[in-house]
């Protein structure tokens, strides 16, 4: 099996296993997304839901974080971690929204990087779910567990993109990414993987690796 045909493979199987590929962070506006991500730094995606209650609550717009006081974002955000860097990054982040494009998210990964604080990550994110482009999002669990199945090597995120890339279906990618986020919590595990319930072991290089399989 190429490394193709086990990419390809690989997510056939999980859109199986997990027909519904969401975000795990919960947003209603496109700049909450963006928002979110940078606040799940080192911090859980259910601790942001629940610290985004009352965040997207008082600032509803773009406008309203852009001319957000510095403290009063910093108290909200505190249980997140990284508070202070995080408050002024997305303020940041969202005055130069205002001044260089309109108040809107821009549509490419190239642009989105541009802004304070954001990422290739939290930018792939965005581009695959608000405005459904072909994007990998290369957190922990895509690198760990496309490591594991053989499809890449190393740990850095954009050459782990970058590998990804000419082996996944582009309309797929997005979706096999947040598939990888729910396998890797669910059975492929950091510290204890399932592998003998692993839907992934037939095409999982770590697998065959490991009990001699031809």
């Amino acid at each position: 099996m190429t490394k193709k045909q086990a990419a390809h493979e690989a997510v056939r199987l999980l859109k199986e296993a997990y027909p519904d590929a969401i975000c795990s962070l919960e947003y209603r506006k496109p700049h909450e997304l963006m928002i979110a991500t940078r606040l799940a730094a080192q911090c859980t995606d259910a601790r942001v839901n629940i610290v985004c209650v009352d965040l997207f609550d008082k600032y509803r717009s773009v406008r309203d974080f852009a001319e957000a006081n510095l403290t009063d974002v910093e108290e909200i955000i505190k249980s997140c971690g990284l508070y202070k860097t995080k408050a002024h990054d997305i303020i940041a982040m969202c005055q130069m929204l205002m001044e260089k494009y309109n108040g809107e998210l821009p549509d490419t990964v190239e642009e989105l990087t541009k802004l304070p604080g954001i990422g290739r990550k939290t930018a792939n994110l965005v581009v695959g779910d608000v405005f459904h482009k072909p994007a990998i999002v290369c957190d922990t669990h895509c690198i760990r567990i496309t490591n594991l199945l053989g499809l890449t090597e190393g740990k850095d995120p954009v050459k782990v993109e970058n590998q990804l890339c000419p082996l996944l279906p582009p309309e797929e990618s997005n979706d096999f990414c947040h598939r990888l986020v729910l396998h890797g919590r669910a059975v492929c595990v950091a510290r204890r993987p399932q592998c003998d319930a692993c839907v992934l072991k037939v095409c999982c290089k770590h697998y065959k690796d490991t009990y001699k399989l031809k």
